[in-house]
Formats: structure tokens, C-alpha cells, sequence
């Protein structure tokens, strides 16, 4: 463990394996040091879980009470949002711990990171990692498998194969908007509710057909923050339906473009206020 963490990177390849390792490194040395209380783990975990299950719940209830929404079924409808919260409950098992930021930077925690080999985005993202955030993977992953049995899915080789790359690829979206988001607090300390109206509001708004919504907010979560990408254009993919705010329907297969976007606008910002940013003194 002190070799890979002190062990300065060499060749270009293990520039790029190397935050990877120590990420898992770091969270599994968080882990372990959970497990030593298992109960405890255990019913925060379970609570995680019940918090979950109640968000998609709300979903089931507005859908059978209307019948449809949009002209999306129930099915339909449980897809959307088990979908959107398997994708940030991913994100933000991985990266959600970012939005912290703010209290690294009060309590002068984010020098002590800046001093060691390792990058202070991967400690940040890794400090107290929570294995009880799989209790929002759980049900959400339950759900979207239910969902999509249930749903008229014509499916092919191709189509189960882009489902993993569209999955992925919203994962990577929502922990880039997470990670840019959480950079304001590197210009204002106290804006961690700021940035969680982005993250956890961004997850309930995608939990419903966005074509509810006006267009001025579709346009927004398209081509401002690519909420869109997480759940809705996947779905819209999916279930081989035109899209019903009149986007056009390439926007479908754009995920894993946006999501290139979406990561690589994250590190700039990242850069930026790392760039901004001026000790604490303490």
C-alpha cells in the first residue's frame, strides 16, 4: 500500500491506471474499516435502502394513480426512474463524496491532501467511502431490471451491448456533473446545498418523463446540464420511441460523446479551482 501511494507515476499507461488503483485502494481501506461494526453497517445500509425504495415508490404512486404519463406506461414510467436512480446512486457511491469540499477547505484538510503523491480529487472522492450507498444501488437496480422485463423491448446483441455502454456512459455524466458542481465551493465555502440542488434535485427531475416538463427546462438538462443523458435519451433508445419534446432523435446515441464532454469540462474545473485556490492558513 505505501509503495503505490509514494511511488511516483512512470510510464504514460500508469499515469492513468495509477489514481484508478489507489481509488479502490482507498476505498476498500475505508471499507474494511466499516465492516468492523456490522450491524451498524447493516441497519445504515437497510436505511439507505428504505429512503431509495420510498423515492421510486412516489414514482409507482403518481404513474397508477394517472395511468400514464406523457403517454408513458407504468412500466415505461419505472424504467425512467429506476434508470435515473441506478445511474446517480452510482455516481454517487464513486464521487459522491466530493460534495464535501467545502468543509476540507474550513478545516485546512484539502493542504494536507495537496502536500501528498496522491491526487486530492481521488482522497476527496475516497474519504470516508460508504458501502452503505449500496443500498441505493440495490433497489434502484431491482427496479430497472423489473422494468425493463416488463417493457416491449425488441432486444438484440446490439442493443443489450449499448445498454452497458449507455449505463456507463450516464454514470460518467452524473459523476462529472457531481465533481463540477462540488468546484464552487472552491470560490464560495458555503455552497454544498447549492451544488446538491444540481446532483440529488437533477436525480428527481429525471425520475419522470422529461417531456412533462416545458421546454425551456428539456433545453436545460440537454444542453446546459446533460441530465438528459443520464436516463431519458437511454429510455427513449430503449423503448424505440421518437422523442416527444421534438429534439431530434440522434441525440439518443450521444451519451458516450456527452460523457467525454461532460469529464473532461469536470477536470478543467477541477484545475481551475485548484488554481483559485489559496491556503487556509491553519
Amino acid at each position: 500500500m505505501a509503495d503505490l501511494l509514494t511511488r511516483p507515476a512512470g510510464r504514460p499507461l500508469e499515469r492513468v491506471t495509477r489514481p484508478v488503483r489507489v481509488y479502490l485502494l482507498l476505498a476498500w481501506t475505508w471499507s474494511r474499516a466499516l465492516a468492523q461494526y456490522p450491524t451498524s453497517l447493516a441497519l445504515m445500509t437497510l436505511g439507505t435502502s428504505l429512503g431509495a425504495i420510498a423515492e421510486i415508490f412516489a414514482v409507482f404512486v403518481v404513474f397508477r394513480h394517472a395511468g400514464a404519463l406523457d403517454g408513458f406506461t407504468l412500466a415505461e414510467g419505472l424504467l425512467i426512474a429506476g434508470l435515473a436512480n441506478l445511474v446517480f446512486a452510482l455516481a454517487d457511491m464513486l464521487m459522491g463524496m466530493v460534495d464535501g469540499l467545502g468543509q476540507h477547505i474550513r478545516s485546512g484538510g484539502l493542504d494536507v491532501m495537496l502536500v501528498r503523491p496522491v491526487s486530492p480529487l481521488v482522497q476527496i472522492a475516497t474519504d470516508r467511502f460508504a458501502l452503505r450507498r449500496l443500498g441505493r444501488v440495490v433497489p434502484a437496480a431491482v427496479v430497472t431490471g423489473a422494468a425493463l422485463h416488463h417493457c416491449d423491448i425488441a432486444w438484440t446483441a446490439g442493443k443489450a451491448l449499448t445498454l452497458a455502454v449507455l449505463l456507463v456512459s450516464g454514470v460518467a455524466i452524473a459523476a462529472a456533473i457531481w465533481t463540477a458542481s462540488s468546484c464552487l465551493q472552491f470560490f464560495v465555502a458555503d455552497a454544498r446545498e447549492a451544488a446538491n440542488s444540481v446532483t440529488y434535485g437533477g436525480q428527481a427531475l429525471t425520475e419522470y418523463p422529461l417531456s412533462i416538463y416545458g421546454k425551456e427546462i428539456v433545453y436545460a438538462v440537454t444542453f446546459a446540464v446533460p441530465l438528459a443523458f443520464v436516463g431519458w435519451q437511454p429510455v427513449l433508445y430503449l423503448l424505440d420511441r421518437p422523442d416527444p419534446t421534438g429534439l431530434p432523435d440522434v441525440l439518443r446515441h450521444a451519451p458516450p460523446l456527452v460523457a467525454a464532454a461532460s469529464c473532461a469540462a469536470a477536470a478543467l474545473l477541477w484545475r481551475l479551482g485548484l488554481r483559485h485556490y489559496r491556503s487556509t492558513g491553519s
